[in-house]
Order: structure tokens, then C-alpha cells, then sequence
């Protein structure tokens, strides 16, 4: 049985996770609630009163760093963009505080379990917090994962009819920032609020191409980059915009039904591909979360550490291999 002081941490740790816990779902509930029943957030917000600029910042949602220039500053900048690209009004440190949210609820379930272990009960609980550490960070992982494909996925089915709407627009005498705009009052999230923020930062006096660029760098959509590069040298170059954006919408299409079309023939290598990954990083975290003297025992063997580091780098190739054989360049 646990002592004292190891109930009084035990406790301490789930008053902490249960804390962040409802602080994050209740941040999450709000946040999609904010959205929820919108046809296109920008106008939206922008219908209810509120600044340009505010919404701007709200739609941006990168806050001012005070992070030092560096590594940790460079890995800040990823991480939002990411979840930006995901379509989440979550900043990195709100997603941290998921993550140690979630590892600490593991944690205290494990350590509840772990009263009655055999073994040391700090090196098995070192042992659980490792695994619960990694269980939290797959599972908000998959998760920013999923958003972010499905919203990948619907701009770019929604990107071919933008196009279209531009070429139409600017085909009727408009110029290419009333074509966007247009283009963005007319079409639903998320690509009539990506676009609103291409007029918005143009408004606020960046130049045209950098606008475009900072579109291709929210979506990190292909198609998207396409576009501001088609556009970017027509405005340097010269030439027929309408037919320009008219071939790209076609391009883009063609894509399209290409990317479902391979998806669908190697879907059953994908799904036993993304098993084969995972399932070893599952077991192992699964296992040190409720069973860590499953390996604190064999710490003292020798031949230990020396095999954990040879699977370690044979995972690491395997995993590898399999990206170059499921991801196929079209």
C-alpha cells in the first residue's frame, strides 16, 4: 500500500488533471461553439460589429511570442501553423496544457493501479508516466492530424469553385482583389475566410504576392501554393489571368479525382501501413502505463538497453521504408 505522502501526490496530481481537463474540453467546447451554425467566420464576425483588425487577429490567432529567437521559437511558429492549418483556435500552449492534462489523468489511473504492484513503486511509476507521456501526446497527435486532413481535404474541393468565381468576376471587368473578395462572400469555411484575409492584409498595405504567399503558408495546401504562384507571375509577367485561373481550376480538379483515385486503389496498403506504425508505439506505451515492472524488471540485464536501442533503430528505418512506399508523388 501507498504511504502518506504518496496519496497526498497521487491526490495533488488528480485535482491537477481534473482541472486542466475541464479547462481544456470546456476551452474546446467554446471554441467550436463560436463556429458552429456559420456559413464563413469573417463575415460573420464582421456582421456582429467587430473590428477588421480584430478579426483579423482573430482569424490569424498567432498571438506575440515572447519566446527568444531559436529553436523553441522556430518550434512555437510550427506547431501553430499546424494546428492553424487544422482549423483549431487552440495556441501551442493551450495544446500543452492538453497534453499534460491528459497525461496526468493516465498517470493517476496508473498510479492508482500501481498500488498493489510488485517492484519499486518509484521506478515503476517513472515507468507509467513515460508511457502515459507518450499515449497523450499520439492520441492529440491523431487528432490535429485528423482536423487537419479534412480541412486540407475540403479546401481544395472548394478551391476549383473560388477559381472560378474570380475568373468569372474578373472576365466581368473586376479587379483581382474585388474578384477575392467577391469570391469570399459568396463561398462557406474554410476557403471564404482564407481568401477574406488575403483582401484583409491587402487593405492593411502588404503587397499582393506576399498575401498570396501567407495564404499558401495557412492552408499548407499544394493546390493553394499553385494558385499564388500562377498568380504571383501573371502579375509580374503579364498574360490572361481568366484563362490562367480557368486552367488551373481544371488542373486542380484533375487532381483531384487522381489523389481519390490512388487513394482508393492503395487504401488497403495505407490502413496496414498506418497499423504496422502505430501499434508497436500503442503496445509499448499501453504496456509501462499498467504493467511499467513489465520492463523495470529486466533494467539490471545487460543484454536490456542494448536491444532497446537496436529495435529503436530498426522501427525508425521500418517506419521510414513504409512512408516511401505509401506516399506517392502524381
Amino acid at each position: 500500500m501507498m504511504s502518506g505522502p504518496s496519496l497526498l501526490l497521487v491526490y495533488a496530481i488528480a485535482f491537477a488533471a481534473v482541472v486542466l481537463a475541464a479547462w481544456s474540453i470546456g476551452s474546446l467546447l467554446g471554441t467550436r461553439g463560436d463556429s458552429r451554425g456559420r456559413i464563413n467566420r469573417r463575415m460573420a464576425l464582421l456582421g456582429s460589429g467587430a473590428k477588421p483588425d480584430d478579426v483579423y487577429q482573430r482569424l490569424v490567432r498567432r498571438s506575440a511570442s515572447n519566446l527568444p529567437e531559436g529553436e523553441l521559437r522556430r518550434l512555437n511558429d510550427r506547431v501553430h501553423d499546424y494546428v492553424h492549418q487544422a482549423g483549431l483556435g487552440l495556441s501551442p500552449l493551450r495544446l500543452l496544457a492538453f497534453w499534460i492534462g491528459g497525461a496526468a489523468a493516465l498517470w493517476m489511473a496508473s498510479l492508482v493501479l500501481l498500488q498493489n504492484a510488485k517492484g519499486a513503486l518509484l521506478l515503476n511509476g517513472l515507468v507509467s508516466m513515460a508511457g502515459a507521456v507518450v499515449i497523450a501526446f499520439l492520441v492529440i497527435w491523431f487528432w490535429v492530424s485528423g482536423q487537419r486532413r479534412a480541412r486540407l481535404k475540403k479546401i481544395e474541393e472548394q478551391l476549383p469553385l473560388a477559381l472560378d468565381i474570380i475568373n468569372r468576376a474578373i472576365r466581368a471587368g473586376h479587379p483581382i482583389i474585388s474578384a477575392i473578395q467577391l469570391s469570399a462572400q459568396e463561398l462557406g469555411d474554410p476557403i471564404g475566410s482564407e481568401l477574406g484575409l488575403i483582401v484583409d492584409e491587402t487593405t492593411y498595405g502588404m503587397d499582393f504576392k506576399d498575401t498570396l504567399v501567407n495564404f499558401a503558408m495557412r492552408t499548407g495546401s499544394s493546390d493553394a501554393h499553385f494558385f499564388a504562384v500562377s498568380v504571383g507571375i501573371q502579375s509580374e509577367t503579364g498574360g490572361n489571368l481568366g484563362e490562367i485561373l480557368e486552367g488551373l481550376a481544371a488542373v486542380i480538379r484533375g487532381r483531384v479525382s487522381l489523389d481519390l483515385k490512388v487513394k482508393a486503389l492503395a487504401s488497403e496498403g495505407r490502413i496496414s501501413a498506418y497499423i504496422l506504425s502505430a501499434l508497436p508505439v500503442i503496445v509499448v506505451g499501453a504496456l509501462a502505463l499498467i504493467q511499467p515492472h513489465f520492463y523495470t524488471d529486466k533494467f539490471s540485464e545487460p543484454v536490456f538497453w542494448p536491444v532497446v536501442v537496436c529495435v529503436a533503430i530498426l522501427y525508425w528505418v521500418g517506419w521510414l521504408m513504409i512512408q516511401r512506399i505509401i506516399n506517392f508523388k502524381y
